[in-house]
């Protein structure tokens, strides 16, 4: 339950505490003066989204912070898995900055909204005018359904077989969906293998291929100058190895005399030697050098091909060729044992979708066996709550398999004697949909370990002695709950265990609201003048003592 809430720099709240009692609290104030605003407030704290139009000081940043009282509700497994540290009083802060940047902590760990939901939806339930409308729709119904059963484990273990069945099915469909594409480009995919497959590229090397085709190309040139050379360094009259040789004998002659004449001579030998292998390999390399037509016509068609692969693949080596020609390979071999694959995903989802509906069934059945106490249920709280002649009506029907079982739900509803029951949406009031709701919210109330629960206006279209009956029923839920009631009826003001009164403060520049717990004299004339009007007479008074004591 709420211990504390401070709310600060959030649309007309300037700065805001109170401390909840915990059981039925009632706040109320004139209309505009912002106790809706409250409850937007307190829906940041339940992982709503917001932006910096809440901020009133556009200068300062907006804080709202809750303290929980959660030690009796066996949340320690949800922390847990939010990887939070749990703590008996949990305190929950949100904060918006000027510049819009939205933080979230629990327990002063910082946290995001979607952590922020999943624990505040086991702190608080808040009813707003608008859940009332949402009576009216069947996903609604169903949830609370579930709730007034109070069948969790058929709910979770429906919800793990579905889980199951929807991952067997989205794994058939996507290898149907591959089986399909491959049949389309199967064919293709085979005739780009087989090309690659036929270039026999493992082991090639297209920079040797690429130069050995350039000295054939050139051989001609190449055996030309190659011969000229030999015969300048060895076959002319003047050949060069033999002027060479001479100068080498001339030099040994005389090389005794000094060590330079010693190196000298040295160095001329090492040349001539040098100077006749550099003529012998010449002569090698020419005798290898052909002029071979065929050869060049080889080399230039498996070029050819290469360059053609690599311009169609978009690629520049031939490892990347090799690494296409592997992955189209390998492709097409899955392709292969698709079917084998997908006879396997449809055996796995026959049996998935099996378990399923055997849960599911389960599941149908104990909402078609709840349904009729529910109905019975909630006609006998709304024929107290001034809809003496309602008759309610829910149906179970097939649906298919979803999130949320095998069924939909149809609510049936008159509030007339001898008109057949029809869709709730189409047939029901605003004040018929408010007290429809709350009869909801009662009966599921003591099935459901909710700490706080929050009604924005339930009494809309209610007076009288309809009103006094809600509010002893609020009373009721207030003995295992905390109940925390926004209203603007006298009966409502005078039932709670706490009043609280929301005005409007205008003694400074800019109008700001505010909040205050009433005292018990502060109680009387508040509600006389919700009674008699801004300055009640004695019966509003008197009234409101009368309220006060029922």
């Amino acid at each position: 339950m709420i211990k504390s809430l401070q709310i600060k720099n959030y649309a007309l709240i300037q700065d805001l505490e109170m401390s909840p009692s915990p059981r039925l609290n009632i706040i109320t104030g004139e209309t505009g003066a912002g106790k809706s605003i409250m409850l937007g407030a307190v829906g940041l704290l339940l992982g709503k989204r917001a932006d910096t139009k809440v901020l009133l000081d556009e200068n300062q940043k907006c804080i709202v912070e809750g303290t929980f009282d959660i030690s009796s509700y066996s949340l320690q497994k949800i922390f847990e898995k939010e990887d939070l540290d749990y703590e008996a009083e949990c305190v929950i802060r949100r904060e918006i900055s000027p510049s819009g940047k939205s933080r979230a902590f629990v327990n002063d760990t910082p946290t995001n909204l979607s952590t922020l939901k999943t624990i505040g939806e086991k702190l608080m339930d808040v009813h707003s005018q608008h859940e009332s409308l949402q009576l009216g729709n069947n996903t609604y119904q169903l949830n609370a359904l579930d709730a007034f059963a109070a069948h969790p484990e058929l709910l979770t273990s429906y919800y793990a077989a579905f889980q199951t069945y929807a991952s067997a099915k989205k794994t058939l469909e996507k290898l149907e969906s591959l089986a399909a594409q491959s049949a389309e480009d199967a064919d293709y995919k085979q005739f780009l293998l087989n090309e690659l497959q036929e270039a026999k590229l493992d082991d090639l090397d297209q920079e040797e291929l690429e130069k050995e085709l350039e000295v054939l190309e050139n051989s001609e040139d190449i055996k030309l100058k190659l011969s000229r050379t030999i015969h300048m360094l060895d076959e002319s009259e003047v050949a060069i190895v033999q002027q060479l040789n001479e100068a080498k004998s001339l030099l040994h002659t005389i090389a005794s005399f000094s060590k330079d004449l010693e190196e000298l001579s040295a160095r001329v030998e090492s040349a001539s030697i040098e100077l006749a292998d550099i003529s012998n390999e010449m002569q090698r390399v020419q005798d290898k050098v052909e002029h071979d037509p065929e050869k060049i016509q080889e080399l230039k068609d498996r070029l050819d091909l290469l360059y053609r692969l690599q311009k169609k693949h978009s690629v520049l080596t031939v490892d990347e060729l090799i690494k296409i020609r592997d992955n189209l390979d390998q492709g097409l071999s899955q392709v292969a044992n698709l079917d084998n694959e997908i006879l396997k995903a449809k055996k796995e989802l026959t049996e998935a979708e099996k378990v399923m509906h055997e849960h599911g069934n389960k599941l149908s059945e104990s909402r078609k066996l709840s349904a009729l106490n529910f109905s019975d249920e909630m006609e006998k709280i709304i024929h107290q709550i001034g809809i003496e002649n309602g008759t309610v009506e829910i149906r179970v029907h097939p649906a298919e398999p979803s999130q949320n079982g095998l069924d939909t739900i149809e609510m049936l509803f008159s509030a007339n004697k001898g008109i057949k029951p029809q869709e709730l949406k189409e047939v029901a009031s605003g004040g018929e949909f408010s007290r429809l709701i709350f009869a909801v919210k009662y009966l599921i109330a003591d099935k459901t370990a909710m700490p706080t629960i929050i009604f924005d206006e339930i009494d809309t279209g209610v007076s009288g002695e309809v009103a006094l009956q809600m509010i002893r029923m609020m009373k009721h839920m207030s003995r295992n709950h905390q109940v925390i009631s926004i209203s603007h009826l006298p009966q409502f003001a005078a039932g709670g265990d706490a009043h609280y009164f929301v005005y409007k403060d205008h003694t400074s520049d800019r109008s700001v609201s505010r909040i205050k717990k009433l005292a018990d004299e502060d109680r009387v004339t508040e509600i006389a003048k919700m009674i008699g009007g801004e300055n009640p007479g004695a019966s509003a008074v008197e009234s409101a003592k009368e309220l006060l004591q029922l």
